[in-house]
């Protein structure tokens, strides 16, 4: 069953970001997502299954 991940929310990944952040907002969800590191401000284009086996933690956003 697929995670209910929406535009504004905050992902904490299991994996650092090589800028050492692990924490993304979600700004484009769909079948891809595009999620952008809170610490660097990289901009990154996941597939639905590649995000959710990354995801540790959902903090629920503005919408």
């Amino acid at each position: 069953m697929p995670l209910n991940i929406r535009t504004g929310d905050i992902l904490e990944l299991k994996k650092q970001h090589p800028c050492g952040g692990k924490e993304f907002e979600v700004m484009r969800a769909g079948m891809d997502f595009r999620v952008k590191c809170l610490t660097c401000g990289a901009q990154l284009r996941l597939s639905r299954p590649k995000l959710e086996k990354r995801v540790r933690k959902i903090k629920t956003g503005e919408s």
